[in-house]
């Protein structure tokens, strides 16, 4: 993998992968590096003890590669610690993945001022505390997953941005309170808010004119009449299992080619409607444990 000092440098950085190459002495017969970016990547290594793999923490040099577009660390081993500062350097980062790491501490404040971030991936971490409002100063964030950590508090009211619809993901934290009223105004590409502690009104991310093809709400506490939701042709997935849903099923749920759909464990009454995949692809266990339902897949007349 070669590096350069231009802003198109570094179409993908995998750091466990070139410092292994830099590593090898046949990389620096050849010099492939650009000089200073040698440097620096050497002096990260340095900081790791020269080690085979990256395998401890995100050093301070990283910031001394300007021209980074994308960082990514997922499944390193005995990998810990915060996001450093100096990250804020990179004015040219688009992508930053800190995935399965034990990754600590809270979300910092300061990535905000990564303006050219389009995808922020810090899941299956240890991250603490509240998800930082500064995040909507990211003009074109448009992939938000921070979900398996341990994040509490409410959700940001500006975290997303209406002018680019984001694929957010926060399941399996300790979410709580209500979903921003804002969240109405976005088309998601994908939402998934499962396993939190949220509760309220969700109604208002349906309607006719989103596109929203993938959906889980499930695990929580939402409360609301789901009789005359209107739902785009293209959801594809919808998980609403463990919440306070009231109502029916409405009959629009026959128009979809749904490959997911779970309304268990809710309050919903009446009877399923008929045709679609509702009954072909789901039995009996997407439905039971709710009020009143009757009819196919469950063993209820009607």
């Amino acid at each position: 993998m070669t590096t350069s000092s231009t802003p198109k440098s570094h179409p993908l950085l995998v750091f466990s992968f070139l410092l292994l190459l830099l590593g090898r002495s046949s990389l620096a017969k050849k010099e492939r590096c650009h000089p200073e970016d040698k440097r620096v990547l050497l002096k990260i290594k340095k900081a790791f003890n020269d080690p085979y793999i990256l395998t401890s923490w995100i050093p301070d040099a990283i910031g001394d590669l300007p021209y980074l577009q994308n960082i990514f660390f997922h499944k390193l081993a005995n990998f810990s610690g915060p996001i450093p500062y100096s990250i804020t350097k990179l004015k040219y980062l688009k992508s930053l993945t800190i995935s399965w790491v034990n990754l600590t501490g809270t979300i910092p404040d300061f990535l905000g001022q990564l303006k050219n971030l389009t995808y922020l991936n810090l899941s299956f971490n240890n991250l603490t505390g509240p998800i930082p409002t500064t995040l909507s100063q990211i003009p074109n964030l448009g992939y938000i997953g921070l979900d398996r950590n341990k994040l509490t508090g409410t959700i940001p009211a500006s975290l997303v941005n209406p002018k680019s619809p984001p694929y957010l993901i926060l399941s399996h934290n300790q979410l709580s309170g209500e979903i921003p009223s804002s969240f109405g105004d976005v088309d998601f590409g994908k939402i998934d808010l499962s396993r939190n502690k949220l509760r309220g009104d969700i109604s208002m991310l349906f309607g006719r004119n989103k596109t929203t093809q993938i959906m889980d709400f499930s695990r929580n506490m939402f409360e609301f009449n789901m009789s005359n939701l209107e739902i785009h042709p293209s959801l594809t997935f919808l998980d609403l299992n463990h919440n306070k849903i009231y109502g029916s099923i409405p009959d629009v749920m026959t128009q979809l080619e749904l490959q997911g759909f779970n309304v268990s464990y809710n309050r919903l009454c009446g009877k399923i409607p008929q045709g679609g995949t509702l009954q072909t692809r789901f039995d009996y266990s997407a439905y039971f444990h709710n009020r009143c339902l009757c009819g196919a897949p469950l063993n209820i007349t009607c």
